[in-house]
């Protein structure tokens, strides 16, 4: 986990291995219309179509949905986001040494500042990863379970429930549809607080093999 190419910031080092239990993810993020299924309205500045992926969601916003989606679930069958080791685990086709989600050739995988013609795209045009997973890079930034550690993500390990201030930041991968290729890297990450939102950030659901 981490800059395998030497070319990301600190926060993105020192580069390490991480162990993670088996889990499913999400082939394509979630898009507006499932969102409006479960929530009965669609925040999304780009309102294109159903297959476009929600945005202008915040964390505390996709905590709200994925709680309510559980509500309607059987028991014993939860979501639940990604943790920030299995984001870039999925997103690098299984742990493979890949500077995109899926290789090196960004416009064949990603939509991203150069391609994306100033909007979200349907979601799974782009190829997949070597997982069968679109969208991993590019399209928008996708929120994780973690909290940011704006110091490098092995500085140290925090659990669910710690916060580093009165205001905690959470974990976003992927790049968006109005950033650069350097932004889609499977390295990159950033953090945004709980309650922030915006046109270029996402999610996709995870849930543990049981």
């Amino acid at each position: 986990m981490g800059d395998l190419h030497g070319e990301g910031w600190a926060n993105e080092t020192p580069l390490r291995e991480m162990r993670i239990e088996s889990f499913y993810l999400g082939r394509v993020p979630v898009t507006q219309g499932q969102w409006e299924r479960v929530m009965a309205s669609n925040p999304s500045m780009f309102r294109k179509g159903a297959a476009y992926p929600v945005e202008q969601v915040s964390w505390s916003d996709v905590d709200g949905f994925i709680r309510r989606l559980n509500e309607t679930l059987p028991a014993g069958r939860r979501f639940r986001l990604p943790t920030e080791a299995e984001w870039e685990y999925a997103a690098r086709s299984g742990g493979k040494m890949e500077l995109y989600s899926g290789g090196g050739d960004i416009k064949a995988l990603a939509w991203y500042s150069e391609n994306s013609e100033g909007s979200t795209q349907p979601v799974g045009l782009k190829a997949p990863n070597g997982l069968g997973l679109f969208d991993m890079s590019g399209n928008v930034w996708e929120w994780c379970q973690d909290l940011y550690v704006p110091e490098g993500h092995a500085a140290r390990d925090r659990k669910e429930g710690e916060t580093a201030n009165d205001a905690p930041e959470r974990v976003i991968r992927g790049g968006s549809w109005n950033l650069d290729a350097w932004s889609a890297r499977c390295s990159r990450r950033f953090g945004f607080r709980e309650n922030y939102f915006g046109a270029g950030l996402g999610f996709r659901l995870a849930r543990d093999v049981s």
